[in-house]
């Protein structure tokens, strides 16, 4: 039997952030070249340029979680016998665990 394929299923999130980033991105890199953009005979052109181009390096981020996250194949943790990435999950948890706890002040007697 042939696996199901699901199309846009996994990582929505990291797809729309993506879409969008590239969209206010060019949006802004369109308007900063092309717009006259002076207030009070300053040019802004230059910063929705540049903010243009952050937002579209910051949709990078966002292209490469998804397809990360739709890889299809992957080994499961059980089929590689979960030693390393047992210990790897401890060393996160534990370390997650004294990041969120808050530390208690002690007084002086």
């Amino acid at each position: 039997m042939a696996p199901k394929y699901d199309g846009l299923s996994h990582c929505k999130l990291a797809l729309v952030f993506a879409v969008l980033m590239d969209l206010l991105g060019v949006i802004s890199l369109l308007l900063g070249v092309f717009a006259p953009l002076e207030i009070k005979g300053q040019d802004f052109g230059d910063l929705l340029v540049y903010s243009g181009a952050l937002l579209v390096l910051f949709s990078l981020a966002g292209w490469v979680m998804w397809y990360s996250g739709n890889i299809e194949g992957l080994t499961s943790k059980i089929e590689l016998g979960g030693v390393v990435g047992g210990a790897v999950d401890r060393l996160a948890r534990n370390l997650s665990r004294r990041i969120r706890l808050p530390r208690t002040q002690s007084s002086p007697s």
